[in-house]
């Protein structure tokens, strides 16, 4: 799965937009994963929500990540689930979704890093990279850990938290192998353009390493 240009959903975060309207266009400009977020939307809200998308993502060819919800991965068809500290283990995820599934997980350490790996987990998302209001977090942690995660393990990983199109390069010269972004893309005035800046500017990062 290529991990480059990575779509966490976020209606808050979407200029008045809907969900769909965001990764449809998203899905246009060529983005590489859809994660399915939308915390504070009721569960059943969710679920009709996640339907409408995966259909967009099925027919886009684009993998459909949920975060959190075992069950609504399930339910909605999704590829798979990411889960952070206060989710079900990686194990757990794997033994609910099967081999097939992809499961990402979210850490900020090295150290988090290795055991997620050695879980099972498909990929991980690290950060927050930089300062962040899509998420309740006061900490950065900046591209040091990136490049000390880039040497702990050997499954893909991708750079979270104030990522955008001036900065991504950065995160994956310093070792990740892609970005996972709301606002770089929901908010921006035109998302697919948006979607096609970041794949850009991540393959610009990547020839600097």
């Amino acid at each position: 799965m290529d991990l480059d240009t990575y779509l966490v959903t976020g209606k808050a975060h979407s200029a008045g937009r809907s969900t769909v309207e965001v990764v449809e266009a998203a899905a246009a400009g060529g983005v590489d994963v859809v994660q399915l977020r939308e915390k504070a939307m009721p569960v059943r809200e969710r679920y009709d929500l996640g339907r409408r998308v995966r259909e967009v993502t099925a027919e886009a060819g684009v993998p459909l990540i949920v975060n959190d919800r075992i069950d609504l991965a399930l339910a909605v068809d999704a590829d798979g689930v990411h889960i952070g500290d206060d989710d079900l283990p990686v194990t757990i995820a794997r033994e609910q979704l099967g081999s097939d599934a992809v499961i990402g997980r979210s850490v900020s350490t090295p150290t988090a890093a290795r055991e997620a790996e050695q879980a099972g987990a498909d990929y991980l998302g690290v950060g927050a990279v930089y300062g962040t209001d899509s998420k309740d977090t006061d900490s950065e942690i900046g591209l040091d850990p990136i490049r000390a995660i880039d040497n702990a393990v050997d499954i893909p990983f991708v750079g979270i938290g104030g990522v955008t199109p001036a900065n991504a390069g950065d995160v994956v010269a310093a070792g990740a192998d892609g970005v996972a972004v709301i606002s770089a893309i929901t908010r921006a005035d035109d998302p697919e353009a948006a979607t096609r800046d970041l794949a850009t500017t991540v393959a610009t990062g990547r020839d600097r390493r």
